[in-house]
């Protein structure tokens, strides 16, 4: 008779540490997973909300985006979210947090300051922002008006209306990097600056040589999450356009809330997801090049 073998006490515990992990591991399959692949599936279906019906029509969907201009305008706009909204928050993030991290009182005090708005809520917020916005009410025109100057239709004139949210948009993700780049630079050992310094070096060369290399890991982390965080833009829009529907003139929409009134104001599941997998791809292509650009090996 074959003997029964008993586990080990470092198997036992191997056992248990993969049976921990496959609990978060199913739910990122069902909930993460599962869905993206489920969403090629739709695209290469013209299904209705309206109809039970949901025949295989192929690359349809993905042909008729070639003739839908709204399409178009909500890719330019979240090309222009991305290109704009990326380097101000990352410049001005990476300023801010040079500054505090050069002072020695109050940190905590300005540390929690400058991250509160993140932790606020997107929808509160944009609604603040957007009765600021206001004509003759509004703080920024009631400060145009003082100062002499004609008040500015900032959320209904279409030539402003996309800077207006893109303004919002990075003040209030602005805590959030100031917080992972002041982490960033108080892991930087202090002997590498105090041996520059013997050396001869000014601050430009401190910058450039020492805390920017240094900050490389932080700097990427930082960039792809605000990319794929513009991509997917979609609470700010909806709360500071006009009914919601990225206006003026189709001025403000964005991919994702072209998605969402495609999906559930026309019932076009199919486009929407289309629509959806394609915006899958331009994120998956971006964050490929920029960790290929962005990690590139710096000479010290």
């Amino acid at each position: 008779m074959f003997k029964k073998r008993s586990l080990s006490l470092k198997q036992k515990q191997e056992l248990w540490a993969f049976g921990f992990m496959a609990i978060p591991l199913f739910f990122f399959v069902l909930v993460r997973f599962f869905p993206t692949l489920y969403s090629f599936n739709v695209s290469m279906r013209d299904w209705s909300m309206l109809s039970l019906e949901r025949p295989f029509v192929g690359l349809d969907n993905f042909r008729s985006l070639a003739d839908d201009e709204v399409f178009w305008k909500a890719l330019q706009n979240t090309f222009k979210y991305v290109l704009l909204g990326v380097p101000l928050q990352i410049v001005i993030g990476l300023t801010i947090a040079l500054m505090l991290h050069n002072i020695k009182r109050f940190v905590p005090l300005f540390r929690t300051l400058y991250f509160v708005p993140y932790v606020t809520s997107v929808v509160a917020v944009a609604w603040v922002w957007r009765f600021m916005y206001q004509p003759h009410i509004g703080l920024f025109n009631r400060i145009l008006l003082d100062l002499g100057f004609e008040q500015i239709h900032f959320l209904r004139d279409p030539n402003t209306a996309l800077y207006s949210i893109l303004a919002m948009v990075i003040w209030h993700g602005l805590g959030f990097q100031i917080v992972l780049f002041l982490a960033g630079l108080e892991m930087i050992p202090e002997m590498y600056y105090e041996a520059a310094r013997i050396d001869g070096a000014n601050a430009r060369q401190l910058f450039f040589r020492i805390t920017l290399p240094l900050l490389n890991p932080t700097i990427v982390f930082v960039v792809i999450m605000s990319t794929i965080r513009f991509l997917q833009i979609f609470s700010e829009v909806i709360n500071m356009s006009n009914e919601g529907l990225g206006g003026p003139l189709n001025s403000t929409i964005s991919m994702v809330l072209h998605i969402y009134r495609t999906g559930f104001h026309r019932f076009q599941m199919g486009q929407a997801s289309a629509m959806t997998v394609i915006l899958f791809l331009i994120v998956l292509v971006i964050t490929i090049i920029q960790l290929k650009v962005v990690t590139r090996p710096y000479e010290y």
